[in-house]
């Protein structure tokens, strides 16, 4: 019994073993986490989602969610009889979409995502970026064919303030953040980008890591020649391929771009179809994804 016992528990003691020099790095440090793609909609990996984010909590991280809602968003709207329209990759946001979307972020995905963290514990605690002035922004108007275009009430951040965040992280809370913006200048509110919300807040917490969940592998070298995916690049690097990259691909990439060049130690895009991705890039040597790095000293101007 003994033998087969020991011979049971070796590979977890290992697992866990490997995973020490990382929780040691990471003890202490800000992670903010962009929740989105499939594993916000397949109830099995929203669970994992809760599991990992809690499980960063115990081990001495501080995690920090963002959320959109793009699938969730489009649904509200079908039943609302608003049609959903999209220009530039941005969601044309008129004024009674906009009701639907901070419903729809706010009242549904945030709540379901504190609920599915709390089940650990009083843990999580939900905020749109109009909370506390956490986000401000401006009017965005997309450039399309040389002509600046109106798509109503979508923001572009002015400012963050990262107050009422740093005070749920120290209390021991996981602070829950939809991509919603106070206006900075007419009294609205605006639906902003949650993967440039996410951007914007890593850099202004000065967290050690942005973590984005996609519905791919990673940056792939050679889409769609090849499925071979860059594990690790540099900040000028990412800068070249940002123009070749599919539309979808682009805020996130131009979010860790953003991260990385204001004080962000790594910018990661990984798999979130895949459970516990965030466990496996954070706390093994493997990792998964594509991970981007700030430019060594001296490289960035050259």
């Amino acid at each position: 019994m003994s033998a087969t016992r020991k011979h049971t528990a070796l590979p977890k003691a290992q697992i866990l073993i490997e995973a020490l020099p990382w929780l040691t790095r990471h003890n202490g440090k800000t992670v903010v986490i962009k929740f989105g793609g499939n594993a916000m909609i397949d109830e099995d990996l929203k669970a994992a989602f809760a599991q990992d984010v809690v499980f960063l909590r115990q081990a001495g991280l501080k995690p920090v969610v963002v959320h959109g809602g793009g699938p969730q968003i489009s649904a509200a709207l079908d039943r609302h009889g608003i049609v959903s329209e999209f220009k530039a990759g941005l969601r044309v946001t008129t004024e009674d979409a906009m009701d639907v979307v901070r419903m729809v972020l706010a009242g549904q995905v945030q709540r379901e995502l504190v609920g599915l963290l709390n089940q650990h514990g009083p843990l999580a605690v939900g905020l749109t970026g109009e909370d506390a002035h956490t986000i401000t922004a401006v009017k965005h108007q997309p450039e399309i064919d040389g002509e600046l275009v109106d798509i109503g009430r979508v923001g572009e951040i002015t400012a963050i303030d990262t107050g009422a965040i740093e005070a749920l992280l120290a209390d021991g809370r996981i602070p829950v953040v939809s991509s919603i913006a106070r206006s900075q200048d007419d009294g609205h509110v605006y639906n902003v980008n949650a993967d440039t919300a996410a951007a914007a807040l890593a850099a202004a917490l000065g967290a050690e890591t942005l973590m984005v969940l996609t519905d791919v592998e990673g940056l792939y070298e050679d889409w769609p020649n090849s499925d071979e995916v860059i594990s690790r690049l540099t900040a000028k690097e990412l800068e070249k391929l940002l123009p070749e990259l599919a539309s979808g691909m682009v805020p996130k990439m131009e979010g860790c771009l953003h991260a990385v060049r204001n004080g962000v130690n790594t910018a990661r895009v990984i798999d979130g179809r895949v459970q516990h991705s965030i466990l496996l890039e954070i706390f093994t040597d493997e990792g998964i994804g594509t991970m981007v790095v700030p430019d060594a000293e001296g490289d960035a101007d050259a």
